[in-house]
């Protein structure tokens, strides 16, 4: 009998892989994935040193097929991480949330006492435009090299609507014109939060479907 794919399980801001328990269960349990989470220091360290760590973590492990799953920040570490790395095993990703085409909610809470310091270097690095570290200002992109699938939430509660006007289509935190990626493979929008598309059952079936067949299934359950 093969081995089951793995599935590299990637954070978001302020969190340590502990919040991916549910999502890692049913994918493991459901799906027939070996879901692995990373964990790493979103607030204190650069998106350079991110990208670091999880290339160390991903060629450390032992497998035919390698995929990954990255909530928010962490799917931004996720692509970085793929467009700098051509040599790891073949396998798909998914993006839970991410906010690819900048954060209104990240510039918002910049202005509070504190919030940049809070945000950490890699949000200062990704999303500030007075940011001293070169914040990304062109249109982000994907070059196709491994299938990406994006997942948005659409359910608008959240902490970015009392810091920043979210005055599209949102999951309470990333608006969903912020998870567009050209060179996609799929997008989706489910009805969730910014933080429960952790905790959904269809969330993670989407991902599974995405992981086997490299599209999202348009037959909700």
């Amino acid at each position: 009998m093969p081995a089951p794919d793995l599935v590299i399980l990637v954070h978001g801001l302020w969190m340590s892989g502990l919040e991916l328990v549910s999502l890692k269960n049913r994918l493991n349990g459901d799906h027939g994935f070996e879901a692995v989470p990373f964990s790493y220091p979103s607030v204190s360290g650069s998106m350079l040193d991110h990208v670091k760590e999880l290339r160390e973590f991903a060629q450390s492990q032992k497998t035919e097929r390698m995929h990954f799953v990255g909530h928010s920040l962490g799917g931004l570490v996720v692509l970085n991480l793929l467009e700098a790395t051509a040599d790891l095993p073949p396998g798909r990703a998914v993006l839970l949330g991410s906010p690819l085409q900048g954060s209104r909610a990240a510039q918002g809470f910049a202005r509070w006492p504190l919030g940049k310091a809070m945000l950490g270097i890699t949000m200062r690095q990704e999303f500030l435009p007075d940011a001293s570290l070169g914040p990304r200002t062109s249109l982000r992109t994907w070059n196709d090299r491994r299938e990406v699938g994006v997942i948005a939430g659409s359910s608008g509660f959240g902490l970015g609507r009392f810091v920043a006007k979210l005055d599209g289509e949102n999951d309470g935190t990333v608006m969903v014109e912020e998870t567009q990626l050209p060179g996609a493979r799929d997008h989706l929008v489910l009805p969730v939060t910014h933080t429960s598309m952790l905790f959904s059952g269809e969330v993670a079936r989407q991902t599974a479907h995405f992981l086997h067949h490299g599209r999202f299934s348009r037959a909700a359950g």
